[in-house]
């Protein structure tokens, strides 16, 4: 079943917790939180400390996509905070194993991101111990950029070698989904498809977000 992981950057921070229950509202499943930290990507957003205050106010699992150098050193204080899943880019990870080990023993969902110019393969050696994988549909840093048209390719691809290898990891893409991406990404085999600026809508966030999802089950059914 496809899931919306409504991304809390592009949120009012003024009525976070408004703007979270309007989107539940709408049919949002996850809340995905980005982590960014100025070095591995040219922003800076939240830290522990935004998931933890994130925690009171919904039942919803929080997505916490790390972009930032060195994650084994703040695992544990996202795992505290109340993360649920939390994935990691393989380009900031020097023993990616070892990080995926530590983020599942602190009793945390482990993923792995890839960006756009990262091949699929780099991670073939650890899919069977993920429980997602995020694809990278823009570059990280940013929210409201273009969808890059190349990320449906690695969706299909990952999908691919999912059933070839008999696993069962979910495929989660982030970045310029939207009403007209949308469908394309799910056909191409995206479960769980984080969407922020196309959600947080002034005034709309609920009805927003219910349009996104219908035209991704719409496009889910089309494939059953």
């Amino acid at each position: 079943m496809v899931e919306l992981a409504f991304s809390i950057l592009a949120s009012d921070f003024a009525h976070l917790a408004d703007e979270v229950a309007a989107a539940e509202r709408g049919g949002g499943s996850i809340v995905h939180v980005d982590i960014m930290d100025g070095h591995f990507v040219p922003n800076i957003t939240f830290g522990p400390p935004m998931v933890e205050a994130l925690r009171p106010v919904t039942k919803l699992p929080l997505d916490c996509h790390l972009m930032i150098e060195n994650p084994d050193e703040y695992i544990p204080a996202f795992a505290s905070a109340g993360a649920d899943l939390i994935s990691v880019h393989q380009e900031t990870c020097r023993h990616l194993h070892r990080t995926l080990q530590l983020i599942s023993e602190h009793g945390v969902l482990p993923g792995v991101v890839l960006n756009p110019a990262t091949p699929v393969e780099t991670l073939i050696e650890v899919l069977p111990m993920v429980h997602y994988v995020l694809v990278m549909s823009v570059n990280p840093g940013f929210g409201g950029q273009k969808f890059l048209p190349l990320a449906l390719r690695k969706i299909a691809h990952l999908a691919e070698l999912r059933e070839e290898m008999g696993l069962k990891f979910r495929i989660e893409v982030d970045g310029g989904v939207a009403p007209e991406t949308v469908a394309s990404v799910v056909e191409a085999g995206a479960e769980m498809l984080v969407a922020g600026s196309a959600v947080f809508t002034r005034g709309k966030t609920e009805q927003s977000a219910r349009k996104l999802l219908k035209l991704a089950r719409a496009a889910e059914a089309a494939q059953s």
